[in-house]
């Protein structure tokens, strides 16, 4: 642009409609927030330096910050777009040869590719103002362009259009670039004689073209990412448009995904090529699938790296742990944080771990609790081990060496360690550290009353 640009990113209003304790550009579809994007997609149009109007909620917001490119700017009462824009005042006045981004944070679909010909167009038009306009076949929520032939009279927004100027579908999305020495001109000039008292940066464009200056409006080739989000409702609609976004990006890469409309990935989820994911599968936060891996129906996997080649069969949860080339886990398998499979193991059915590394080639087949352990390579878990690892005030942990053998209903109180090829007999309570090739068996003697049964009947 002329000597650069800035952008300014308002995100000071509380959006009542939200009916929320948090403020409405906090609130995440597919694991981000509505600011994250916009921010993520001002800074790949390059300008100098991000601001964001900051106002209700601001130490919330402020901790949004995802570059140290974005810098805040305060508006200490909420009084409109206008008036968030002169709040950066201070900062502007030292950039006024210069261009300014304006962009509303509610607008998390907006693409890069989208903006930058809108760029384009203002600088080859040398424009005071340019706005993106739309054309939306519900334009509801939107401020109306209202024209006279081809040219741009003003915008008139919705709450103060009459019914005829409601009915038009050419609409503002609340983008602008602005010559920062007009704005700066121009922006003591906006009144608050509206139906909401508030001062609009809409009516900026009224002013400048009534100063002669030049004022275009560039429509979109993509109206469908204009979606203003004031309500849960529409929170759900862009989710929606962003996760099959998300889909077909991973499938043009060579991930098979059977149903799309069952399946929700996170924006910040990488899956490997080849692998394949079934129905009701999802994957949150920042998870990575290697390449050639199987996720059966439910599977549910957040924060979490599994290698290549894994299988996770169905309804099993899956929380910041990580899953080694090879292995198999599930079905119904719980994996609690800092657990950690390594390659070629076995969890099978109704087994839980928790900060857990699970030995290479090992197998804990069913309905199992594993916590704070360490499981080396080759070890079998029987039916029902339980690591007992809490004493009611600390945890502590259990360690089982190479080849060891636990046989079903083993109870290890911790802190133990069970030596390298050495058996638990099934149904033993542990509580002493168990010697390498011994074999360890704790259970009460076994008493037989013959005929006691029938007598009992008897009474």
């Amino acid at each position: 642009m002329r000597e650069g640009f800035l952008a300014l990113v308002l995100a000071a209003g509380e959006g009542t409609r939200f009916k929320s304790k948090k403020i409405k550009v906090l609130h995440t579809l597919l694991g981000k927030s509505m600011l994250d994007y916009v921010v993520r997609c001002v800074l790949k149009l390059k300008p100098e330096k991000v601001f964001v109007v900051v106002g209700y909620q601001k130490k919330e917001v402020m901790a949004e910050a995802i570059s140290d490119r974005v810098g805040f700017v305060v508006q200490r009462s909420q009084r409109g777009t206008a008036h968030a824009v002169l709040s950066a005042k201070g900062v502007l006045a030292k950039e006024n040869k210069k261009d300014l981004l304006v962009i509303n944070a509610d607008l998390p679909l907006l693409r890069p590719q989208t903006l930058r010909p809108f760029v384009a167009f203002h600088l080859k038009q040398g424009n005071a103002l340019t706005f993106l306009s739309a054309e939306l076949e519900d334009p509801t929520g939107f401020g109306r362009i209202l024209r006279s032939g081809k040219k741009i009279e003003r915008i008139v927004e919705e709450r103060d259009a009459s019914p005829s100027e409601r009915q038009i579908k050419e609409i503002n999305a609340g983008v602008y670039l602005f010559r920062i020495e007009d704005l700066l001109l121009t922006l003591p000039k906006v009144s608050t004689r509206n139906k909401k008292g508030e001062y609009y940066l809409t009516d900026m464009i009224e002013i400048l073209i009534n100063q002669g200056k030049r004022v275009g409006a560039y429509k979109t080739f993509h109206p469908e990412e204009i979606v203003g989000i004031n309500d849960r409702y529409e929170l759900a609609k862009a989710a929606e448009i962003l996760r099959n976004r998300k889909i077909k990006s991973l499938t043009d890469k060579g991930v098979t995904v059977y149903d799309p409309s069952t399946t929700w990935i996170d924006t910040d989820v990488r899956v490997g090529r080849d692998t394949v994911i079934y129905p009701f599968v999802y994957l949150e936060g920042k998870t990575v699938i290697g390449q050639d891996c199987r996720l059966y129906p439910f599977v549910h996997i957040i924060d979490s790296k599994i290698g290549d080649r894994v299988k996770i069969l169905s309804s099993t949860m899956i929380e910041k742990s990580t899953i080694q080339a090879e292995a198999q886990v599930g079905p119904f398998s719980r994996l609690r944080p800092k657990s950690i499979i390594r390659e070629g193991a076995r969890i099978g059915n109704f087994v839980e771990m928790k900060n857990t590394v699970f030995g290479e080639k090992s197998k804990a087949g069913h309905l199992s609790y594993l916590g704070d352990c360490t499981v080396e390579e080759n070890v079998n878990i029987g039916a029902g081990t339980i690591t007992c690892n809490y004493d009611g005030q600390k945890k502590h942990r259990t360690i089982i060496r190479k080849g060891a053998f636990i046989g079903s209903g083993a109870e290890l109180v911790a802190p133990v360690e069970i030596g390298e090829n050495a058996y638990v007999g099934a149904g033993s309570t542990i509580t002493k550290n168990v010697s390498p090739e011994a074999l360890a068996v704790s259970r009460g003697k076994q008493i037989e009353k013959s005929g006691w049964s029938k007598r009992k009947r008897k009474k």
